[in-house]
């Protein structure tokens, strides 16, 4: 998964690498509705050429919630793959009655009228972007719709790490589930464009998170949080570094118990979205009781 929007070439010095990465983090990941820039970017990002991760494919693939929430919902999701691109995202809320949560007009109104966005609008934004981008990182919060664009997002890219196996198994999510304890890991494949991948480690014990292992790797192993010079120069381009996020990030997961409670860190905005939607992703395998270890293909661009 990639964890920087903008792609540098091989041959930058180290210091370059970790300034553009400290501007990267500190950027905000909220969809601007009618934004020609962020338009104009998305389509800058679908450019670039993929050079690590698997490619998608082609087949339908679905993913479920297995009980409905406390307001009656539950998610509905699937995606078809065609010549290898993402072709269709249905994205949706299904009640018992079988009614759409973009189509029930008293949701959409009572919504609206609070946060400034319904269904109606979220929904198919979300649908879009996924068809846009190709990749789940690169989809947008859309502004007053946040815990629901981060499901979005988790489970987008459940359903890419399907489609790169060509796995057309549903997926079923016990969303409403109680963490089984276990150790649960999650890691990237691979090295991003700046050299550094994702792991995860994740303790349930009494039924709570009570342990989180998190970092990033180099190709010789060294972990984010002991590279001094990384440390120095993002904290100077963005005013924190590793050494202060990632366990920021870490205890903020022990501490709210859930990954729509983590914060984001000021200053490390991507990797905050990209640990928000990997922990999803584990407190899901959490609820299941699924102990196998999860490995992300994740895409790696390059410049044009």
């Amino acid at each position: 998964m990639k964890f920087n929007k903008i792609i540098f070439a091989a041959t930058l010095s180290l210091s370059l690498l970790l300034a553009a990465c400290g501007s990267n983090e500190s950027s905000t990941k909220t969809k601007d509705n009618g934004s020609e820039s962020n338009q104009a970017a998305k389509t800058e990002k679908i450019a670039k050429k993929i050079i690590a991760g698997s490619p998608l494919q082609d087949g339908t693939y679905t993913l479920t919630e297995k009980d409905f929430d406390d307001k009656g919902w539950k998610t509905t999701f699937e995606i078809t793959v065609k010549d290898g691109k993402i072709t269709e995202s249905n994205y949706n809320y299904v009640n018992a009655d079988g009614k759409l949560k973009s189509e029930d007009k008293d949701y959409e109104e009572a919504m609206k009228a609070k946060s400034g966005v319904g269904p109606a609008e979220y929904i198919p934004e979300l649908n879009k972007q996924l068809v846009s981008a190709q990749d789940a990182s690169q989809v947008e919060v859309v502004s007053g719709a946040t815990h629901s664009s981060e499901n979005f997002i988790n489970y987008a890219q459940q359903l890419i790490q399907a489609a790169q196996k060509g796995d057309t198994t549903p997926i079923e999510i016990d969303a409403q589930g109680t963490l089984k304890d276990g150790e649960y890991s999650l890691s990237e494949k691979n090295l991003g464009s700046t050299g550094w991948k994702t792991y995860i480690k994740m303790t349930v014990s009494g039924g709570k998170i009570t342990t989180v292992d998190y970092n990033f790797l180099n190709k010789d192993g060294k972990l984010k949080t002991d590279d001094e010079d990384y440390e120095k120069t993002m904290t100077e381009k963005s005013g924190t570094g590793p050494q202060e996020y990632i366990p920021a990030l870490s205890q903020s997961l022990i501490d709210k118990q859930s990954a729509a409670g983590v914060e984001v860190v000021s200053g490390a905005t991507h990797s905050s979205h990209a640990f928000k939607m990997y922990a999803a992703q584990l407190i899901n395998a959490a609820q299941k009781g699924d102990t196998t270890p999860i490995e992300v293909d994740n895409f790696v661009f390059e410049e044009e």
